[in-house]
C-alpha cells in the first residue's frame, strides 16, 4: 500500500512536470524564430544572416525572421540576446566583432564568456588586400620591400575602427614590422571611394565590395587573408606565403541566451548543421567567397575563447579603444 502511494506520488509529480513543460515545448515549436543581427541590411553579415533564416525555414518547419539591429560593432544586438527569454526563440547572429569587442571596449553590457550559448559556427569568410592601380607594387613581396623601405609614407583607409578588417590590416602590420598610416572613414563607401580615386594607397576588403573593380583594373589585389587562395582571385597568393603564419578570416556564428536548454541547443545545433551544409547555402554565400562551415556548441564556445585571446593581441598593438 505504501508503495503504491509512493508510486502514485511519483507519477503525479511527473505529470505536473509535464503538464508545466507541453506548453513551454509547444511555445518553443510554434512561435517565429527571430534571429537578431548587429549589422545593417546588405552586408555580409545580414547575408549569412538571411541565407540560413532560409535554409532553416525549410529544415525546421518554423517561419524564421532576421531582426536587423546594427550598431556598436554588433554590441546592440548582442546585448538584446543576452537578456532575452532562453526558450531558442530568439538567437544571435554574430560575427567577428564579438570577439574583438571583448577588449576594445573597456566596458560591455554583457559578459562574452558567460552570457550566451554557442549554437554553431556559420562561415567563415576572407577578405582581401587592395591597392590603387597605379601603386608601385605588383606582388606581396614587393609591396613588402616597398612599404618597409618608406615606413609612414604609405596609407591604409579604415572603413570601421574595430571591424575584421581594420584587425586584419592591424595584424599584417604587426606580423610583417610595417609602418603605415590608418585613415578612418566612416563606412566602406566613402573609403573604397577614396582608393579608386587614388586619395589613399590600400585597404582590406571584403570581396564582394571590391570583385567588379578589381574584373575592371581599377584596383589591384596583392593577397587575400586566408591560409587558402580564391577561386575568385586566380593566381593571387595567400598573404600568409610572404608574412610567415598570417591569417585573417572574418567568422559568423549563432548564439542563443545563457543557460539554453540542452533539448532546445541539441535540436538548434542539428537543423543549423543541415542548413549549413545544404546546397543552397553554398550557393548564397558564394559571391562573398564564404564558406559554409557548422561545429558543435562546444567547438564554436572553444573557438571563440581562443579568438578572443588573439585579437586582445592585436588591440593592444594598435592601442584602439571604442568607449
Amino acid at each position: 500500500m505504501a508503495f503504491s502511494l509512493i508510486k502514485f506520488a511519483f507519477c503525479g509529480v511527473i505529470g505536473g512536470v509535464a503538464l508545466i513543460q507541453a506548453p513551454v515545448a509547444a511555445a518553443q515549436d510554434n512561435a517565429p524564430i527571430r534571429l537578431v543581427v548587429g549589422a545593417p541590411p546588405g552586408g555580409t553579415t545580414d547575408t549569412v544572416a538571411r541565407s540560413i533564416a532560409q535554409q532553416l525555414n525549410k529544415t525546421m518547419g518554423r517561419t524564421v525572421l532576421v531582426e536587423n539591429k546594427p550598431g556598436a560593432g554588433g554590441n546592440i544586438a548582442a546585448s538584446q540576446v543576452a537578456k532575452s527569454p532562453n526558450d531558442g526563440n530568439t538567437l544571435l547572429v554574430s560575427f567577428s566583432s564579438f570577439s574583438i569587442n571583448a577588449s576594445l571596449y573597456k566596458t560591455l553590457p554583457f559578459d562574452p564568456n558567460t552570457d550566451f550559448t554557442p549554437v554553431s559556427m556559420l562561415a567563415k569568410v576572407p577578405n582581401v588586400l587592395v591597392v590603387r592601380k597605379d601603386f608601385p607594387a605588383d606582388t606581396m613581396e614587393q609591396f613588402l620591400d616597398l612599404v618597409r623601405k618608406s615606413p609612414g609614407k604609405y596609407t591604409m583607409a579604415l572603413g570601421s575602427i574595430g571591424s575584421s578588417l581594420h584587425m586584419a590590416g592591424e595584424r599584417m602590420k604587426m606580423m610583417g614590422k610595417l609602418d603605415i598610416l590608418n585613415v578612418p572613414y566612416k563606412g566602406t563607401a566613402p573609403a573604397l571611394t577614396d582608393l579608386l580615386g587614388g586619395q589613399v594607397d590600400m585597404m582590406f576588403a571584403s570581396t564582394m565590395n571590391v570583385l567588379p573593380h578589381t574584373k575592371a583594373g581599377s584596383l589591384k589585389v596583392l593577397g587575400v587573408s586566408s591560409e587558402y587562395a580564391l577561386d575568385q582571385f586566380p593566381g593571387v597568393p595567400p598573404i600568409g606565403a610572404s608574412i610567415k603564419d598570417f591569417e585573417s578570416t572574418a567568422w559568423f556564428g549563432l548564439f542563443g541566451p545563457r543557460d539554453l536548454p540542452a533539448a532546445v541547443l541539441q535540436n538548434l545545433n542539428t537543423h543549423v548543421a543541415r542548413a549549413v551544409a545544404s546546397e543552397e547555402f553554398r550557393k548564397l554565400l558564394e559571391t562573398d567567397a564564404a564558406r559554409p562551415q557548422s561545429s558543435t556548441p562546444q567547438e564554436l564556445s572553444a573557438f571563440v575563447a581562443e579568438d578572443i585571446k588573439r585579437y586582445a593581441e592585436v588591440v593592444k598593438f594598435t592601442g584602439a579603444t571604442a568607449d
